[in-house]
């Protein structure tokens, strides 16, 4: 089953607030904070035998990977919401005045 059937109703609920691609990156950031739990989570049981406060390497490298996916997917819906927010800004186009 793909991702878009799995999570249809928020990609219904996000694309109808946001638009589609604002949307689709803001299910994309659930998902990936989701996993960003689960990694965690399962850190507590994987602690780095050099130091046990702190997650195995193997898992430091994953949640500093998900961690940067979600760095970049939070400044990809700025700046189309500060597109957007531009183009509403310049209004419509001038046209032809009614005669």
């Amino acid at each position: 089953m793909s991702v878009f059937d799995e999570k249809r109703g928020e990609l219904e609920r996000y694309e109808f607030m946001m638009g589609t691609e604002r949307g689709r990156l803001a299910v994309a950031l659930d998902l990936l904070t989701d996993s960003l739990i689960m990694v965690g989570q399962h850190g507590v049981y994987c602690a780095s035998s050099r130091n046990p406060t702190k997650p195995a390497l193997d898992l430091q490298a994953v949640l500093g990977g998900i961690e940067g996916a979600k760095a970049l997917i939070q400044a990809v819906m700025e700046e189309l919401k500060a597109q957007k927010a531009a183009a509403r800004a310049d209004g419509p186009l001038p046209g032809p005045s009614p005669g």
